[in-house]
């Protein structure tokens, strides 16, 4: 029995899905513990795409069961509407094979709209880049102990009385603050009553479930979204999401002891990406950040919007391992860097004349910050066909030497392109 944590160490779109699809083959349950449909895992499974925004994608292993955690902020007519398109595909989704949480948050139109409102009134240089899924603003309510949760569609009493103290506030905002009409809570009611109907028997206690897998000796999968810099808590703020993305919310977003936790797996790209808006010291913006943009496929799986490409910043890798206590790497996107003759890796970065090996948590002073470069040689061979280490070219080994020993972390598992043969698990944490 193992229990192992999956994060992005950068600003998301590490390819977590991919890893967790690979990781799937050696867990019973995996468990989705933070985000919503703000996030995006795309797998390429024998050549054809699958996108999920709020499913774990372990759940294209029907043996398996997919858990949607507490911490996430779930949008109903979203999750069924995947649950829908999986069941053209011949997947359907069953209880026995999704459980989602009494304690999870549900998003609702109001959410979206202000969502939308509050960031279509900022100045450009304001904007923080949301996906306008009502995320932000349905965190708002569970921290201000007014939210609605999945539990609430089974007392649909509760549900009506919840909707009307809500609405007169949020009402007011709509039409005052942004000169929108208002919403009738009757409507948004009807619409719940709907997805209540075909999600009561998914809804239970996540908590108790894990911890009898835990005892039953089941092997365990927890399922971030996003990367470390988009926490709200340790990533550029205010350009972040609205959630813990760091491995620690795995067990506050889940309802699982810390204790259980025995591996935390760190998702880094081999050069480095970010959507939306927030200080980015690597990016380029030349032909080599449009070549990796082009050649990595870098549009956002939720937002569609081309991704700002730039070096590897080991700066921001560090302090991934730092805060999520990683204790191996998965490296994607390793061929896409190839034909590059020259590699930088960001070993610290320099400001006002000095030197910092730390970010600083002041967006205007890491705004500021240049990064400070070391060569790396690359190489001109193709990868995406390579199996094993021993495959690779020299230059390649060398730079995922690089990235280890600079981070003082092994690489577990390699990644040479979209499909699910071209990884390589070169330690599997499952197995202590």
């Amino acid at each position: 029995m193992a229990n192992v944590v999956v994060v992005g160490t950068q600003w998301g779109d590490e390819g977590k899905g991919k890893i967790v699809d690979l990781l799937m083959h050696y867990a019973d349950y995996v468990v989705r513990f933070q985000g919503g449909n703000n996030a995006g895992h795309t797998l390429v499974v024998e050549g054809k795409k699958y996108v999920f925004h709020l499913i774990p994608s372990g759940i294209l292993y029907e043996s398996k069961k997919c858990f949607i955690g507490n911490g996430v902020v779930l949008d109903p007519g979203v999750l069924l509407d995947e649950m829908d398109k999986l069941a053209t595909s011949g997947l359907p989704v069953n209880p026995q094979r999704l459980m989602i949480s009494e304690r999870a948050h549900l998003i609702m139109p109001y959410h979206r709209l202000l969502d939308s409102c509050s960031e279509s009134s900022l100045a450009n240089d304001k904007k923080i880049g949301t996906t306008g899924r009502g995320i932000g603003p349905c965190y708002g309510d569970k921290i201000l102990r007014k939210g609605i949760k999945a539990g609430d569609l089974l007392d649909l009493g509760s549900l009506m009385e919840k909707l009307r103290e809500n609405l007169a506030e949020h009402n007011f905002l709509l039409t005052k603050k942004f000169n929108r009409s208002p919403l009738a809570p009757e409507a948004i009611y009807d619409e719940y009553l709907e997805y209540a109907e075909r999600l009561t028997p998914f809804i239970d206690n996540v908590s108790v479930a894990l911890d009898e897998g835990r005892k039953a000796g089941k092997h365990i999968l927890f399922e971030g979204a996003q990367g470390t810099q988009l926490d709200i808590d340790h990533g550029t703020y205010p350009f972040v999401t609205s959630s813990n993305t760091t491995a620690g919310n795995a067990c506050t977003g889940s309802g699982f002891g810390p204790s259980h936790i025995d591996c935390v797996i760190g998702i880094l790209k081999a050069y480095t990406t970010r959507v939306g808006e927030g200080p980015f010291p690597t990016e380029l913006l030349d032909l080599t950040g449009d070549t990796l943009q082009q050649k990595g496929g870098e549009v956002g799986a939720t937002t569609g919007r081309k991704r700002r490409c730039g070096w590897l910043d080991g700066v921001i890798a560090r302090e991934a391992v730092r805060l999520n206590g990683i204790n191996g790497l998965a490296i994607t996107k390793l061929d896409v860097l190839s034909g590059q003759s020259i590699l930088k890796l960001a070993t610290s970065y320099e400001a006002d004349g000095k030197v910092m090996t730390a970010m600083p948590s002041n967006i205007k002073a890491f705004a500021k910050v240049q990064p400070v470069y070391e060569n790396l040689t690359g190489w001109t061979e193709e990868i995406s066909q390579a199996r094993s280490l021993d495959d690779l070219p020299t230059k390649a080994r060398d730079y995922v030497k690089r990235i280890e020993d600079f981070t003082e972390i092994p690489a577990y598992i390699l990644s040479v392109g979209p499909g699910r043969e071209q990884t390589m698990l070169l330690k599997n944490p499952f197995q202590r």
